[in-house]
C-alpha cells in the first residue's frame, strides 16, 4: 500500500511512520535475544556461548543487508514521491534481482568459510562444534533472511512502515515457539536454535508474499522490471554500499571495544557486554529516526519538497534529543539497577553502572547524527554518512576506548565516554556538511525551477 508522506503535519507524519519502525526494531531485538535466552534454559554454557557467537556473526550480516537495502528504500521513495510508479516498479524489480543473486553468492561463500569464521571469532574450544552447526544452518537460510529485509525495504520506500512490523512479529512469534519445540522438546541444542531462526524467517517471508499477492499491495511489476538495469542498480548501490560499509564499521568498532574490555578481566567483560545489550534497546528510538528520516525525506525530495525534507529532519532531531536527554539523566540513577537485572555479581554491577553512566549520553549525540545521516541518504549522499562515522570511529571512538581501558584500570566510566565523544565529532561534521549543502544545492534547485 502506497502512502503519500509529502503532505499534512510533518510532526504527525514522523510519529505515524516511525512508531511501526520502533516496534519492528524492538521485535528484532527480542527476536535476536530469544535463541540465547531459551538455549540457556535447557543447555550448558558451551551451547550458550556457541549461540552467542553465532548470533553476533548473523547480526553483522543482517546489519550489512539492511544497510545495502537502504539504497532500495531511498530509490523507491523518490519515485513514489515524484508520482513515477513505473520507475518505482523498475526499482523494486531490480532490487529483487540484485539481492537474490547476492544472497545465493553469500550463502555459498559463507558455507565454505564457516570454520575460518569460527576461528576468527576466537571461539572457545568447547563451543566450536556448536558454533559451526549453528552458523551452517543459519547460512543456508540467508536467502530467506535477505528476502525478509528487501520486502521490508520495498514497503518502507512505498511509505508503508506497518507491514514490515507485522511480518517481523510473525517471525518473532514463530521463532520463540520453534525454539521451545526444537530445543526444549526435541533437545536439538544449537541445531534447534538455528532451525528456529531459519524456519521462522521462512514462515515470515511466505506469509508476506501471500499477503502481497492477495491484497495487491505493490504496483504492477512487469517481467522486464527484473532485468538488471545499470542506471537503477547504480543508484541503489550508490546509496546502499556506503550505508552497509558504515554499519559494518560500527559493528566492528563495538567488537574491538569488547576486546579491550575482555583484556581487563571477566567482570569488566561481563559489565560491558550487559550494558551493550541494554544500550541496543535504548538505541531503538535513534535507529528508528534514521530509517524514518531516510524514507520520509526521500519522498519529499522526489516531490521537490526540499523545505519539508529539512523540516522533517529537524523534527526528528528534536524527538531524538528529547528522548536521549530523558534516558541519559534517568540512567545516572538507574544504570546499576538495570545491570543487576542480568547479574548478581556486585563488582560487575558496579562496573556496569560506571560504563552506563558514560555511554548513555550517546543516546543524545548518536540520535542527532543518525537523523543527519538519514537526510544525507535521502539525497543519495550516503557516502557522507560513511565518512563522518569512519572519522569518528578511527579518530576518537576506538583510540579513546583503548586509552581509557589502559589508563583507568579501576573504573569503566571514561571508557563509556568514548562513544559519545565519537558521536559528538560526527555531529560537528554533519552540521558543517548540512550548511554546505544548503549553500551549494539551494541555488542549483532555484536554477532548475527557472
Amino acid at each position: 500500500m502506497k502512502r503519500d508522506l509529502t503532505t499534512g503535519s510533518v510532526f504527525k507524519t514522523i510519529v505515524y511512520f516511525s512508531l511501526p519502525y520502533l516496534l519492528s526494531y524492538f521485535l528484532q531485538t527480542l527476536y535476536g535475544m530469544a535463541d540465547l535466552f531459551i538455549i540457556g534454559q535447557f543447555n550448558g554454557l558451551d551451547s550458550t556461548t556457541a549461540v552467542s557467537i553465532g548470533s553476533q556473526v548473523m547480526h553483522m550480516l543482517t546489519v550489512t543487508i539492511v544497510g545495502l537495502a537502504m539504497g532500495s528504500t531511498v530509490m523507491i521513495a523518490r519515485a513514489v514521491g515524484g508520482k513515477d510508479l513505473r520507475q518505482a516498479s523498475r526499482a523494486i524489480g531490480n532490487t529483487i534481482t540484485l539481492f537474490m543473486l547476492l544472497s545465493v553468492a553469500c550463502t555459498i561463500v559463507l558455507l565454505l568459510a564457516v570454520r575460518p569464521i569460527t576461528a576468527v571469532m576466537s571461539t572457545p574450544s568447547e563451543a566450536v562444534d556448536g558454533t559451526v552447526r549453528y552458523l551452517t544452518i543459519c547460512f543456508i537460510g540467508i536467502p530467506f533472511i535477505t528476502a525478509y529485509n528487501i520486502i521490508s525495504s520495498i514497503f518502507r520506500g512505498m511509505g508503508d512502515s506497518k507491514s514490515p512490523m507485522y511480518f517481523i512479529a510473525i517471525a518473532c512469534t514463530a521463532n520463540i515457539a520453534l525454539d521451545y519445540l526444537f530445543i526444549g522438546f526435541f533437545h536439538l541444542d544449537t541445531v534447534g536454535a538455528a532451525l528456529g531462526t531459519t524456519l521462522s524467517q521462512t514462515i515470515s517471508v511466505l506469509v508476506s508474499l501471500a499477503v502481497i499477492r492477495k491484497r495487491q499491495l505493490l504496483p504492477a511489476i512487469l517481467p522486464r522490471d527484473f532485468r538488471p538495469n545499470g542506471a537503477v542498480l547504480g543508484n541503489i548501490l550508490k546509496v546502499g554500499i556506503p550505508v552497509a560499509v558504515q554499519d559494518s564499521l560500527i559493528q566492528i568498532s563495538f567488537l574491538i571495544i569488547t576486546v579491550f574490555a575482555n583484556r581487563r578481566g571477566i567482570n569488566d567483560a561481563a559489565a560491558v557486554g550487559i550494558v551493550e545489550k541494554i544500550i541496543s534497546v535504548l538505541f531503538l528510538v535513534p535507529s528508528s529516526m534514521l530509517s524514518a528520516v531516510s524514507a520520509l525525506c526521500a519522498q519529499n525530495i522526489g516531490a521537490e519538497r526540499h523545505d519539508r525534507a529539512r523540516q522533517t529532519m529537524r523534527y526528528a532531531i528534536m524527538i531524538a534529543v528529547s528522548f536521549g536527554a530523558v534516558i541519559a539523566v534517568a540512567m545516572q540513577f538507574l544504570g546499576a539497577p538495570a545491570v543487576s537485572l542480568f547479574t548478581n555479581n556486585p563488582e560487575t554491577i558496579l562496573l556496569g553502572g560506571q560504563y552506563m553512566h558514560g555511554y548513555v549520553w550517546d543516546c543524545i549525540f548518536a540520535g542527532i547524527h543518525f537523523c543527519f545521516s538519514g537526510y544525507f541518504c535521502a539525497y543519495g549522499l550516503s557516502l557522507l554518512s560513511f565518512i563522518h562515522n569512519f572519522i569518528a570511529t578511527l579518530c576518537l571512538r576506538i583510540p579513546l576506548s583503548y586509552l581509557a581501558a589502559t589508563h583507568f584500570p579501576d573504573t569503566l566510566f571514561p571508557m563509556g565516554l568514548a562513544s559519545p565523544a565519537g558521536s559528538t565529532l560526527s555531529v560537528i561534521i554533519c552540521v558543517a556538511v548540512y550548511f554546505w549543502m544548503n549553500r551549494t544545492l539551494a541555488p542549483l534547485r532555484e536554477q532548475k525551477k527557472h
